[in-house]
């Protein structure tokens, strides 16, 4: 049964106030929920006799959705984010592009922004996303592809092309775009090379999108911006990638934040196990109109100072009593473990992670998004009794102590879309589609630092422009 959220409103908020039929309101709870999810909502909400074929025909558009009681209602509601209270006079606007699950918004909402736009085109994401973020219909756009924006159908000329931009994305001053790193990362380039295909800028369907945001920028020109990607995209084609992405910004007219390399380890790459334990590198590029004279003496080197005192404990993002569904079956730990008993032998580094939660000191490897095919990157050790070692694997006792991969839940808090020990992030989607969007997230408390290290020169541009 889906969790109730306990701070949801007890009336309509304004995303469903403005709703004038039941229909609506039911269909958005079911372009994010599965049907018997609902159904067991509405059933516990008492009343009506609601069925898994009613709730489908309704969600397909071949049934209309009866008049609902109070109860009903204000069952549906709380399955629905209520409006941030900063919302009534936001600090700023922002536009959410390559959204994902919205891990990049939610640190920037932390400081008091609000998103205006978002563009997101995986539909499994868009359900999580939705699930978590208050997306209102009057103050707020979602749009799927972003080059329905930036290429426009029937447009050519690059003036008509900026003018469409303009008028269709809302004002904003900070964009944010974790653009698709596949082109640029390690096994993305590996797998389209072993597949005859094209990679970065030259790849066609991912690798110019990159391309797409520098057209926003070119036309709505926000003072600032934050984009993400994978720490490899600096080696890239031995740096051209890079290198063309870094001359389109200053061409733009932007400052990057430590685009100069000083003999120091490069502070655009901010790895997460400041903030959690878990060992996430990824390159940061924090952008300044360079016109606003706002750059100077801003850099990234500052974060540090907004680290945590304590990293949290691995094992207090572990769930104490996980579904026995979790843990490795023995056919497929003997097979990783074999695995990597042989490339050990031959010295390679494969293999699986293996991690104690009872060390305190515990980092664990990068979640990645191939986490739901076997969970090898990161297993938490149910107890194997190492003494027994290598030969007595097949042994009763290594095999009742198989270990296990993290659950959602844990995969949330390990990303920080949730503290530890709550469960108050919603996971609409199945455990495959979970672990995909985590693994290709970003970790929420890294961005939340960088928001609150912008946000002085936020503020002194909002107060230089009047806003």
């Amino acid at each position: 049964m889906l969790a109730l959220d306990p701070a949801a409103p007890a009336s309509p908020s304004p995303l469903t106030a403005a709703q004038d039929d039941a229909l609506s309101l039911l269909t958005q709870v079911l372009d994010i929920y599965a049907p018997r999810d609902v159904l067991s909502v509405l059933q516990a909400a008492g009343g009506r006799d609601w069925s898994l074929p009613k709730l489908t025909r309704i969600r397909s558009g071949k049934s209309a959705a009866p008049a609902l009681s109070a109860a009903e209602v204000n069952t549906l509601q709380t399955l629905l984010p209520s409006r941030p209270a900063h919302y009534a006079a936001p600090a700023f606007q922002f536009v959410d592009l390559f959204a994902g699950i919205g891990g990049i918004r939610r640190g920037f909402e932390q400081i008091g922004g609000q998103c205006v736009f978002t563009s997101e085109w995986n539909k499994e994401a868009v359900r999580t996303y939705k699930a978590n973020h208050y997306c209102d219909p009057y103050q707020h756009q979602f749009n799927s592809d972003i080059r329905l924006v930036t290429q426009p159908a029937g447009l050519q000329d690059e003036q008509a092309i900026y003018q469409h931009i303009d008028r269709t994305l809302p004002d904003h001053q900070v964009l944010l775009a974790g653009f698709p790193c596949q082109p640029f990362s390690l096994a993305g380039v590996s797998k389209k090379n072993a597949l005859g295909r094209a990679h970065g800028f030259e790849c066609e369907a991912q690798g110019t999108l990159f391309f797409d945001v520098a057209r926003i920028l070119a036309a709505k020109k926000p003072p600032f911006f934050v984009l993400e990607n994978v720490k490899n995209l600096k080696s890239h084609d031995k740096g051209r990638t890079f290198a063309v992405i870094m001359a389109t910004l200053d061409e733009l007219g932007y400052d990057v934040a430590n685009a100069q390399d000083d003999g120091l380890p490069d502070a655009k790459v901010i790895d997460a196990r400041h903030f959690l334990p878990q060992h996430r590198e990824r390159i940061v590029l924090v952008g300044i109109r360079r016109d606003t004279g706002l750059s100077a003496g801003f850099s990234l080197r500052a974060l540090p100072a907004l680290y945590p005192a304590q990293v949290p404990a691995l094992h207090l993002l572990l769930e104490p009593e996980p579904d026995a569904k979790y843990t490795l079956s023995p056919t497929l730990w003997h097979y990783l473990y074999q695995y990597a008993k042989k490339h050990k032998a031959k010295g390679n580094g494969f293999g699986f992670g293996l991690n104690d939660p009872r060390n305190l000191s515990c980092c664990v490897r990068t979640l990645s998004a191939r986490y739901y095919k076997d969970g090898s990157e990161i297993l938490i050790d149910r107890g194997w009794d190492y003494a027994l070692g290598e030969t007595d694997f097949r042994q009763p006792e290594n095999m009742a102590r198989r270990p296990r991969r993290l659950t959602p839940r844990e995969c949330a808090r390990l990303m920080g879309f949730e503290a530890p020990g709550e469960a108050r992030f919603r996971i609409p989607v199945s455990d495959t589609q979970a672990y995909k969007q985590f693994g290709n997230s970003v970790v929420v408390p890294v961005f939340a630092a960088v928001a609150r290290l912008l946000l002085p020169l936020i503020e002194r541009y909002q107060q230089q422009n009047g806003q």
